[in-house]
């Protein structure tokens, strides 16, 4: 019996297992980083060989999403006592939070808590109080980092149980780091490459900020592209313009692999991230990662990041130039880019084995009780 035969029998629930489902209210609206790691994390195929049952909108549009959230998920679980429900999108309505134990988020960030005045509308009015809701009072959450266990334990209740479960890191812009190891040292020319939607938090202004100060430190000509749609606050708008800036806007695969692939650096001027992914991308292009000294950049990073204070951009533009132009500088952060997907993927693929045995534990204990038996 091979490893993989092994582990799927001992992830099997019992005939007494309950059904395992998974909030897919969210899916299909839109493809972002959210949406990317619950196709992921939470799919049928990711967590085979358990019982588990995506549940859709019931109908187009926003409304699908809160009918679906307030109502198909926790009709399914009134209807079956013995089932879990997954959350790894929104957070669980004020209604499915009742079912209490038997419900478990997928916690990417404590943005919605911790940087209220950075949310969109939406997100103020409908997500924000049953987020806040839902990490008072459950006792069981999954999380994509250390850094954001960390932080979700000084909100959860004492006692809630916390569980790493890191998302593999793909090469989905079929990136590559040919050539990238001979790269002399960028001179007059510096290209710095960002992504994501153009919100407050993602703190762009800041990265334009570090691209003035290059330009006054020898770089004349360095460059910051943004790839990403444009998101709500008005950061496009005070972006547009800059010198030194280019928008992309939202760009299919190949024209982001273009970008990434001419770039010297990629930065994230973020105030923070419950992990980065992009980040962790990029890294398949060899790219050196610019980011903020904070916890959970260290954490992702290791020693392949260029550690930056985004609000001193003259200090940040003096380290990204140091940094950089080291003789073996491409070499060196090519080298260490591979080493750190390979040790995050091994720790990912850790934590779904352990999230399956768990979830295959839970499952059949809800069961068991369910059938009174077992």
């Amino acid at each position: 019996m091979n490893s993989h035969e092994t582990h799927a029998k001992a992830a099997r629930p019992s005939a007494c297992g309950g059904v395992i489902y998974v909030d897919a209210t969210h899916m299909g609206r839109a493809v972002t980083g959210i949406e990317r790691i619950s196709a992921e994390l939470f799919s049928q195929q990711a967590l085979s060989p358990l019982p588990v049952r995506p549940v859709g909108p019931p109908m187009k549009g926003t409304a699908g999403l809160v009918a679906g959230q307030y109502v198909s998920l926790p009709a399914r679980l009134a209807r079956d006592p013995g089932a879990i429900a997954l959350c790894p999108g929104f957070p669980p309505s004020l209604v499915l939070s009742r079912f209490g134990a038997r419900v478990i988020p997928y916690i990417h960030d404590l943005f919605l808590l911790t940087r209220r005045a950075d949310l969109s509308a939406r997100a103020r009015l409908y997500m924000a109080p049953a987020f806040r809701h839902a990490v008072r009072r459950l006792p069981r959450f999954f999380v994509n980092s250390r850094s954001t266990a960390n932080e979700l334990a000084r909100f959860a209740r004492a006692d809630a149980q916390i569980h790493l479960y890191r998302p593999r890191v793909r090469n989905v812009f079929g990136l590559n780091d040919a050539g990238r190891a001979g790269r002399s040292a960028p001179g007059g020319v510096l290209r710095l490459v960002a992504l994501g939607t153009l919100e407050p938090r993602k703190n762009l202004l800041a990265a334009a900020e570090i691209i003035a100060a290059l330009r006054g430190k020898g770089f004349a000509r360095a460059r910051l592209d943004i790839i990403g749609r444009e998101g709500w606050g008005g950061v496009a708008g005070a972006l547009r313009g800059r010198e030194g800036v280019v928008l992309h806007g939202y760009q299919p695969e190949e024209a982001i692999r273009r970008i990434m692939h001419s770039a010297d650096a990629f930065i994230t001027t973020s105030h923070d991230e419950g992990l980065g992914l992009p980040l962790l991308e990029a890294q398949y292009a060899g790219l050196p990662v610019i980011a903020p000294d904070a916890p959970v950049f260290r954490e992702v990073l290791q020693s392949g990041g260029v550690f930056i204070n985004p609000a001193r951009p003259g200090d940040a533009a003096e380290r990204i130039a140091a940094v950089l132009s080291g003789a073996d500088a491409a070499a060196r952060f090519a080298e260490e880019a591979r080493a750190n997907i390979s040790l995050w993927n091994a720790r990912a693929e850790a934590d779904r084995s352990a999230i399956i045995a768990l979830l295959a534990r839970l499952s059949a204990a809800a069961g068991a009780r369910e059938a009174g038996l077992c």
